[in-house]
């Protein structure tokens, strides 16, 4: 499996107690190569998991792979800010739309169904993701 990362995942993986663990366990069992993500989902999990310890494990063990820079895209950032800014979204959100642009054929794995759903990539396509199943 190949996939853009988000924070939901990255928490449920190494939460024993996540109610999405055993999901998150079943997709990092699949990977083919790391899955890419972004710096702000890194920040937003160590701060839920308040151990940065742990995700900076999951770049060096090959988990993940940075592939964002948001330098090089602040006026697209900008422009998802504003689109979607009756959604209040925060800002690994909005990098993880442009990754969606940038890499179409990657889903985004993610546990935060509702935001993503709503959200378009390229102000109309539906982003793939993948989520745990719905209750």
């Amino acid at each position: 499996m190949r996939g853009i990362a988000d924070t939901g995942l990255l928490v449920a993986f190494a939460n024993r107690t996540d109610e999405h663990h055993r999901w998150a366990l079943s997709i990092v069992q699949q990977l083919s190569e790391p899955l890419l993500t972004c710096d702000a989902v890194l920040a937003e999990a160590a701060f839920h998991l308040r151990h940065c310890g742990v995700v900076l494990s999951m770049i060096t063990d090959g988990m993940v792979a940075l592939a964002f820079n948001c330098a090089e895209h602040l006026p697209q950032l900008e422009g998802l800010a504003k689109r979607y800014a009756d959604r209040e979204p925060d800002l690994a959100d909005l990098c993880l739309i442009r990754m969606s642009e940038l890499h179409p054929k990657l889903p985004v794995i993610t546990v935060d169904r509702a935001d993503f759903r709503f959200y378009r990539r390229n102000k109309r396509e539906i982003i793939p993701i993948v989520s745990p199943p719905a209750d």
